[in-house]
């Protein structure tokens, strides 16, 4: 009887342990998407920046233009 007990609990630690790494692996699938998912967000973020950064720079040189012109 006892032995019947001990393959039982073993069994059910077994099937614990895979449903644990079926979980696992799961979660590290999510973590993967989530990381590409920041990847292009930082990307886009970046782009936004550099055009931003363009546009203030191109805006200053117009009116540096503009003031230098409207003295002559």
């Amino acid at each position: 009887m006892a032995e019947e007990q001990v393959i039982k609990l073993l069994e059910e630690i077994r099937d614990l342990q895979k449903s644990h790494v079926e979980n696992y692996k799961e979660a590290l699938k999510h973590q993967e998407e989530s990381i590409g998912i920041q990847k292009v967000a930082v990307r886009r973020q970046k782009m936004v920046f550099l055009l931003a950064g363009l546009l203030i720079v191109g805006l200053l040189v117009f009116l540096v233009l503009f003031a230098f012109s409207a003295k002559g």
